[in-house]
């Protein structure tokens, strides 16, 4: 049986166990939910609580009820997805993009870092990273535009970050297997800014004056020591990140 917690409403922890794994792809457009009977009987809830779980997933568009049928995944899942959830789905399925998600890396080389990455990475002045571009499209429209740093001694020992060829688990779970450190713990800082001429240019948008959401994304392993750096930002009007909370 699901184990709950007392963190959050009961509804929300079983709402949030199923879109991780519609999310991360283990759960695919027409996969059928459990019914409220069955939620019911394996998470150990009462069935108005089950009926919430439910909707709360109708609520954010990823699930459908169909009379007389259940509750399936919506076939066009409209829901850009963060690091935590490109993470889970490489946990689960061995790969970080889904259905109608493709990444195209558009540089790899050795770079100078930004001030906050050599802060981040303990680089001293002149030392250089490893710069990993990429632009990810949702449906063949370009949904992110962002840049991966890592510590420049790692260039021998994990020479993929170098190539412009898609790494097929995700950058973190190959550092992780050829360094043999284990990720920790990641922290994000989002913050909104107008768009440079570049992040324009990648994303398609029109306005000079526009802005973007910007994130600073830092995967720590479990000695708290970084292992990736990102700043990644996403264009006007896309909806990027969505908590859940009691209000009572």
């Amino acid at each position: 049986m699901p184990r709950l917690e007392e963190a959050l409403p009961k509804y929300l922890q079983v709402a949030n166990h199923y879109r991780d794994l519609i999310v991360s792809g283990s759960l695919g457009p027409g996969a059928e939910l459990p019914s409220e009977r069955q939620l019911a009987t394996e998470w150990g809830i009462s069935r108005p609580t089950a009926t919430r779980a439910l909707a709360a997933l109708r609520n954010l568009g990823l699930v459908e009820a169909r009379q007389g049928a259940g509750t399936f995944v919506r076939g066009q899942v409209r829901l850009n997805r963060g690091a935590r959830d490109r993470y889970l789905r490489s946990r689960d399925a061995g790969r970080i993009y889904g259905p109608g998600e493709r990444a195209e890396i558009v540089d790899a080389a050795l770079a100078a870092p930004p001030e906050w990455i050599a802060d981040e990475l303990g680089l001293t002045s002149g030392q250089q990273a490893i710069r990993r571009e990429r632009v990810t499209y949702t449906d063949e429209v370009p949904s992110e535009i962002s840049v991966s740093w890592f510590d420049g001694s790692l260039a021998d020992v994990a020479p993929a970050l170098l190539d412009r060829e898609r790494i097929r688990a995700g950058s973190v779970a190959y550092l992780a297997k050829v360094t043999g450190r284990t990720p920790g713990y990641a922290r994000d800082q989002v913050a909104g800014r107008l768009s440079t001429s570049e992040e324009r240019r990648r994303l398609l948008i029109a306005a000079r004056s526009a802005a973007v959401l910007a994130v600073r994304h830092v995967v720590y392993d479990d000695q708290g020591l970084p292992m990736e750096c990102v700043e990644a930002a996403y264009p006007p009007d896309t909806w990027t990140f969505e908590q859940q909370y009691p209000m009572r």
